[in-house]
C-alpha cells in the first residue's frame, strides 16, 4: 500500500448546454464535494477541480437552434453553472471551462506527444455529409428510428428511449438535424487512439490491480474489455473546438472525449504553479467521481491516453454512480424532466441543505433510485426537522431557560451518561470507514445518529421534570447535550456545510477539526451560547404541488410536441370542387344522452339552423350530457345517414384530439347564429 501524500480529485465536466439538474447532483458533485470537505477536515493535502465542458456537438446544435454563436451559449450556462454550485455550498478549488487558452494549449500539446510518439493511427473511412448544409454529420446532427426499440429521433450515437449506444448507419431513415435532409456518404479521414493495442495493459491495471472498485464500474470495464475494443478517433469534421494541431487538419477538431478530460490538467494548472506533483507524483491518490454513463472514458479511455502519454498518474478510484430517475420517469433535459438546480434555489430559498441532505440520502450509489417530491418533503420533516433540528433547538432552549445561555459543568456521570457519549467514538469511526470507501448513504446515516443519540437522550434523562428533582442532574444532562450537538456539528459538516455552520453560530465557537470528533469536552463549563434558532422548517403540501404542476406542464408541453412531430401524413389531394361538396354547418346541441349498452356513442339532437336531426357520436367517454347540451358545434350536414344502434345518425361532429388523445370538438370561438356555412 503506498504513501498517500496528496489527492486529486476530478469530478465530470458539465456541458455548458443547459443548467445542472438533481441527477448531475446526486451522481457526481454531492458525493465528490462530501469527500472533499471530509479530507480538508482532516487536514489532507486535497485539489479538486471542475469546469464547464465547453465542446461537442450538443452544444452547436443549441446554438444553431437558438440562432446564436456557440461561445454565447458556453458563456451563458457557464455562468448559470457556476453560480447555482457556488449557491449549493459544491466547494471545487477551481470551476474551470474548456475554452481557456491555458485548456487550449494543454489539449493541444497532450495531442503532440501522442501524435509525435506514433501512438495515433489514421484511417479514411465514409461518414454521413449533408450536402444542402455542406458539412460533414457528426453523430448528434443526425436523427432517425432506432434500430433497437423503433423510436423515432434517436441520435446517431444513442437512443435516449431506450439508452442503446448507437452508430449513424445504423438508424432507420437518416435525416440531417441541420436541414432535415437525407445525408450521403463521403469519405473522411480522421486520427484514432488504438484502444485495441492496449488491452494487455488495461486488463492488467483493472481486472487484476483494482478488483475493489465498485462493482458498477469493474462489471462494465470487464464487459467493454470481453468485448474487445475498438480504436476511438481522437479528432472530427467540426468549426467548434480545439483545432488539431497537425499539418492537414484544416477544418478538424479535437473529438470532445480527447479534449473534455485533459481540463482536469489544465484546469489544475490554472489553480497551482506546482501542479505537477498532483498529476505526475506517485504520492497522489487520483480520484475521479462520475455518473455511469461515464465510465468507460475515465476507467478506459482517459486512463490510455495517460498511460500512452508516460508522464501522469493513473486514477486510484473511480466511485461511479448509477442514475437518479424523477417521478418514475428518466431524467431528460430534452424533454424538460429535471428539476434543475438553479430553478430549485429559486423556489426554495435557504433550503440548500435540505437538497444536499435528500440527494444523499437517495444516492444512487448501486442501483437507480427514483427522486419524488413528496419523499422530499417527508425527509425534510420528519428527519432534517423532528430528529436533527429539534435535538439541537432543545439542547440550547433548555440551557437558555435554566442557565441563562451559560454552559453547566457537568458532575457524576451515570453508566448510562457513560454509555450515551462512548457512541460518539463509534460513530466517528464508522463514518471515516464508510466515507473512505465512498458508501456517502451509509455514512450520513450515521452522522444522524447522532442527532437520534441526541434525542432519545434528552426523552430517557427528561431534564425537563429531573429539574423539579434533583436540579444538579440537569446540570450534567444539559452539558452532556451541549457536547452532542457540538460533535453533531463535525459529523454534519460535510453534508450539510451551513447547517454546520448555524449550529456553530449558536453554541457561540469556531467550527471544530474532524480530530475533535469523538471528543466530549468540545464546549467549557461557564461558555456563553448564542442565540437559538430553528436549524429547519416544515414544508408545506403547496409547496410541494407547485412543484408537482412544474413537472406536469413539462409533461404536457412533451406531450404536445410529440403529438405535433408526429402528425399524420397529408392524405392524398382533392379538387376544389370535391371540397366544395361538402357542407359544413354549426349547430347547437338540444339535448345528448348515452346510447345503452355502449361505452362510446352518445345520442344528440342538434339544430343544424335547416332542421333538427339526430346524430350519434363516439364521444360518450369524454364527455357528459350536461357538458354538451347548448354548445355550439361544427357539423358535416351532407354526409350519408347511417343506422347505429337502431338510431338514423344525419351527420357528423368535427373534432380533434390533444396530445394525450383527449377529443376535442371544433366549436365556434364566438356564438354565430346555427346554420351558419363553414369553408
Amino acid at each position: 500500500m503506498k504513501e498517500i501524500k496528496r489527492y486529486m480529485i476530478t469530478s465530470a465536466l458539465p456541458y455548458a448546454n443547459g443548467p445542472i439538474h438533481i441527477g448531475h447532483l446526486a451522481g457526481v458533485y454531492i458525493p465528490a464535494d462530501i469527500y472533499v470537505r471530509y479530507l480538508r477536515m482532516r487536514g489532507r493535502d486535497v485539489v479538486w477541480v471542475c469546469g464547464s465542458d465547453e465542446h461537442g456537438v450538443p452544444i452547436t446544435i443549441k446554438a444553431r437552434r437558438e440562432g446564436v454563436s456557440p461561445q454565447e451559449i458556453v458563456d451563458r450556462y457557464h455562468a448559470i453553472i457556476k453560480e447555482s454550485f457556488q449557491q449549493l455550498g459544491i466547494s471545487f478549488d477551481i470551476y474551470s471551462r474548456t475554452t481557456s487558452e491555458t485548456h487550449r494549449k494543454t489539449a493541444s500539446d497532450f495531442f503532440l506527444t501522442l501524435y509525435n510518439k506514433g501512438v495515433f493511427t489514421e484511417a479514411t473511412t465514409m461518414q454521413y455529409y449533408d450536402e444542402e448544409a455542406k458539412t460533414f454529420l457528426a453523430d448528434r446532427y443526425i436523427t432517425g428510428t432506432c434500430p433497437r426499440c423503433h423510436s423515432e429521433g434517436a441520435y446517431g450515437d444513442q437512443c435516449e428511449k431506450c439508452g442503446s449506444t448507437l452508430s449513424p448507419t445504423e438508424l432507420i431513415d437518416p435525416k440531417s438535424a441541420i436541414t432535415g435532409s437525407t445525408p450521403v456518404m463521403r469519405e473522411t479521414t480522421h486520427w484514432y487512439l488504438p484502444l485495441d493495442r492496449y488491452e494487455e495493459f488495461l486488463r492488467h491495471w483493472i481486472l487484476d490491480g483494482h478488483k475493489e472498485w465498485k462493482t458498477n464500474v469493474y462489471g462494465q470495464c470487464k464487459s467493454w474489455l470481453d468485448g474487445g475494443l475498438q480504436p476511438r478517433a481522437v479528432s472530427r469534421d467540426l468549426d467548434w473546438g480545439i483545432p488539431v494541431p497537425v499539418e492537414g487538419a484544416e477544418g478538424k477538431v479535437l473529438y470532445v472525449w480527447f479534449d473534455a478530460p485533459i481540463g482536469y490538467i489544465s484546469a489544475t494548472k490554472e489553480l497551482r504553479p506546482d501542479w505537477e506533483k498532483y498529476w505526475k507524483d506517485e504520492g497522489t491518490k487520483l480520484v475521479h467521481f462520475i455518473g455511469k454513463d461515464n465510465i468507460v472514458f475515465h476507467c478506459i479511455v482517459f486512463p490510455t491516453m495517460l498511460h500512452a502519454h508516460g508522464d501522469y498518474i493513473l486514477p486510484e478510484n473511480v466511485p461511479a454512480n448509477e442514475f437518479l430517475n424523477l417521478e418514475g420517469d428518466k431524467i431528460s433535459t430534452s424533454r424538460n424532466w429535471a428539476v434543475w438546480l438553479n430553478e430549485y434555489l429559486e423556489d426554495l430559498p435557504g433550503k440548500q441543505d435540505v437538497l444536499r441532505y435528500v440527494l444523499c440520502a437517495n444516492a444512487p450509489e448501486t442501483k437507480d433510485n427514483d427522486f419524488t417530491w413528496k419523499d422530499f418533503q417527508a425527509r425534510n420533516n420528519n428527519e432534517l426537522v423532528a430528529v436533527l433540528g429539534n435535538f439541537v433547538n432543545r439542547a440550547l432552549v433548555l440551557t437558555a431557560k435554566y442557565y441563562d445561555k451559560a454552559v453547566p459543568a457537568a458532575g457524576e456521570l451515570t453508566d448510562y451518561d457513560r454509555e450515551t457519549l462512548a457512541e460518539l467514538p463509534r460513530i466517528k469511526s464508522a463514518i471515516e470507514e464508510a466515507i473512505e470507501n465512498y458508501r456517502f448513504r451509509e455514512a450520513l446515516r450515521e452522522a444522524m445518529n447522532i442527532a437520534r443519540l441526541g434525542n432519545k437522550y434528552l426523552a430517557d434523562t427528561e431534564p425537563w421534570k429531573t429539574v423539579k428533582t434533583d436540579p444538579e442532574q440537569v446540570k450534567t444532562i444539559l452539558n452532556i447535550a451541549l457536547q452532542i450537538t457540538a460533535n453533531l456539528s463535525i459529523a454534519i459538516e460535510p453534508f450539510m456545510p451551513f447547517t454546520a455552520e448555524k449550529i456553530t453560530k449558536m453554541l457561540a465557537v469556531e467550527r471544530f477539526g474532524w480530530d475533535d470528533l469523538g471528543r466530549t469536552d468540545l464546549i467549557a463549563p461557564g461558555h456563553r451560547l448564542g442565540e437559538a434558532e430553528l436549524l429547519f422548517e416544515k414544508i408545506e403540501d403547496s409547496v410541494i404541488e407547485a412543484q408537482l404542476a412544474k413537472l406536469e406542464a413539462a409533461k404536457k408541453a412533451n406531450a404536445a410536441a410529440a403529438a405535433a412531430s408526429h402528425a399524420e401524413p397529408q392524405k392524398a389531394e382533392i379538387s376544389f370542387e370535391e371540397f366544395d361538396r361538402m357542407d359544413i354547418r354549426v349547430g347547437t346541441i338540444l339535448s345528448a344522452e348515452k346510447m345503452p349498452k355502449t361505452k362510446k356513442l352518445m345520442r344528440l339532437t342538434v339544430d343544424t339552423g335547416i332542421d333538427r336531426r339526430e346524430i350519434v357520436s363516439g364521444i360518450a367517454e369524454y364527455f357528459t350530457p350536461e357538458e354538451l347540451v347548448g354548445r355550439q358545434v361544427m357539423v358535416l350536414v351532407n354526409l350519408a345517414p347511417r343506422e347505429l344502434k337502431g338510431v338514423l345518425s344525419r351527420g357528423m361532429l368535427l373534432m380533434t384530439e390533444d396530445a394525450e388523445g383527449k377529443l376535442i370538438l371544433i366549436s365556434p370561438a364566438t356564438p354565430v347564429p346555427n346554420g351558419t356555412q363553414v369553408g
